[in-house]
């Protein structure tokens, strides 16, 4: 089944110089084991291909149910430097929760995911 991150998940995001930071967090417990499986470093990456121009990096922060990742070059410079209109970054935790995951139907449905209902 096809999930948007929107429907399982929150998140916030915020800058370090160049340096897009975004934190996403499962809306319940029991559906963080989808997002560390399924929002893997290279989603992530192909989600923002374009609009970034660095690595991405991963970390996972189990007892917050949460991911973490870092975009580099995704700020033109960062803050005081770059002449986007959000240059500290905080559109790419909306622009993440855009992204659909495809999730097996078996691995939805153990994370008490219906494929016949919204998640949240």
């Amino acid at each position: 089944m096809n999930i948007r991150l929107l429907d399982i998940a929150h998140a916030r995001s915020g800058d370090k110089g160049d340096t897009a930071n975004v934190g996403v967090i499962a809306l319940r417990p029991e559906w963080y084991p989808i997002l560390v499986q399924y929002v893997t470093r290279d989603a992530v990456s192909a989600h923002f291909s374009g609009a970034i121009t660095g690595t991405v990096d991963r970390f996972e922060l189990p007892n917050l149910y949460a991911l973490n990742f870092l975009l580099h070059g995704a700020l033109d410079g960062g803050g005081t430097l770059s002449l986007k209109t959000d240059a500290q970054g905080k559109v790419y935790s909306t622009a993440l929760l855009r992204m659909i995951i495809e999730v097996p139907d078996a691995d939805a449905a153990a994370c008490g995911l219906s494929p016949s209902e919204p998640a949240a």
